[in-house]
């Protein structure tokens, strides 16, 4: 995929030192130019079957591998591998230059989709309060619950709505590029959660604005997030929520490689 392909050229060199594949979370500790560094990204988990093939086949060897060849798991066939390859991405990205705002994923499309259709694809705990402070919100989901809609209605929805906000999680179930297709060239498109990379080669690809997370104090979190925890729960540990928009001048261009992919 060019996306995944274009961030993984991107990254910086580095060992990876632990990996840490929790319930709902998954985190990778790299080492790159003595500079430690925690990537996180949600776990995605198909079958619960224990006895068939190996959802990780290098169960046990991940640490001490170059962060590189990790990244590279976000192509893998495996769910779970391929979130271990977003959490190695994240922990081996460049500093990003654009100026980074501490605002949660919340207030962004709150403020982009006052009076506005709104079109978010992933199920997050603010969506409640987040119908009260948009003029339309449309939830897509996977398995949708009372209220949503599937997967298979984005064709019909995407195109007309004025914010769409995608979750990172459709980088590792490698939806992403075919969402941001369907994403008018008037949208203000959103990648949001904690999986999504800080990278400006999100918005060559059509992104407008990134949601993501720091991972500010390293041993706290992976401590919860290898008894479970939830991202409220690693959110406490010792994350910071960021936001960052793309430069103005880039707007009117980044709609090109999107075109080019279809």
């Amino acid at each position: 995929m060019p996306l995944l392909s274009d961030l993984l050229s991107t990254l910086l060199d580095g060992e990876v030192s632990q990996v840490i594949i929790g319930l709902h979370w998954t985190a990778v500790v790299t080492e790159v130019e003595d500079t430690r560094r925690c990537g996180l990204a949600s776990t995605y988990r198909v079958s619960q079957e224990h006895h068939s093939k190996p959802d990780v086949p290098d169960a046990g060897q991940l640490a001490s591998s170059n962060g590189l060849v990790v990244a590279a798991y976000t192509q893998s066939d495996s769910p779970v591998m391929r979130s271990v390859g977003v959490a190695a991405i994240n922990a081996l990205l460049p500093p990003f230059t654009h100026t980074l705002v501490e605002q949660n994923a919340e207030e962004v499309i709150a403020s982009h989709g006052f009076e506005k259709r709104v079109v978010l694809v992933g199920r997050f705990p603010f969506i409640p309060r987040l119908r009260t402070r948009v003029g339309e919100l449309t939830v897509l989901e996977i398995s949708p619950h009372p209220g949503e809609l599937p997967e298979s209605a984005a064709l019909d929805v995407i195109p007309a709505a004025d914010v769409v906000a995608i979750t990172g999680m459709t980088l590792i179930n490698h939806s992403l590029e075919n969402l941001l297709k369907l994403c008018s060239p008037q949208a203000r498109v959103i990648l949001l959660g904690p999986s999504t990379p800080l990278s400006p080669v999100l918005f060559d690809y059509g992104v407008d604005l990134l949601c993501g997370s720091v991972v500010t104090d390293i041993e706290p979190v992976l401590r919860a997030i290898s008894q479970g925890a939830n991202f409220r729960q690693v959110h406490q540990a010792g994350v910071r929520l960021i936001s960052v928009t793309q430069a103005k001048n880039r707007r009117s261009n980044h709609r090109r490689k999107e075109k080019q992919l279809c």
